[in-house]
């Protein structure tokens, strides 16, 4: 018994919980602070970005996005703010359908 809890014990540590990582995103439209405070409600819903560790750079128009990829993908990241409608690392912004 105390072999087989030994096992287990040593398997469930080495099981990963998270995994932060970071990634560059290039927002070419991002010229604004109004810009700015868009995408930045674009990521705040997501799970796993790490929203205290996100950078926000308006000259450079990148935002640095600290993430948990064990929660979150970094194409999930870049999907979200291209439907803010922000172009993100190449994908295209989608644009919002019109109200009716």
């Amino acid at each position: 018994m105390f072999l087989v809890m030994a096992l287990a014990g040593a398997l469930l540590a080495g099981c990963r919980v998270s995994d932060v990582r970071e990634v560059q995103v290039k927002v070419p439209a991002m010229a604004s602070e109004a810009d700015l405070q868009k995408v930045r409600e674009a990521l705040r819903p997501l799970i796993g970005v790490v929203q205290d560790k996100t950078t926000y750079d308006l000259a450079a128009r990148t935002v640095n996005v600290r993430y948990d990829s064990m929660q979150i993908a970094h194409k999930n990241i870049e999907i979200a703010i291209a439907e803010a409608g922000y172009e993100a690392n190449g994908i295209p912004a989608i644009p919002k359908a019109p109200a009716r």
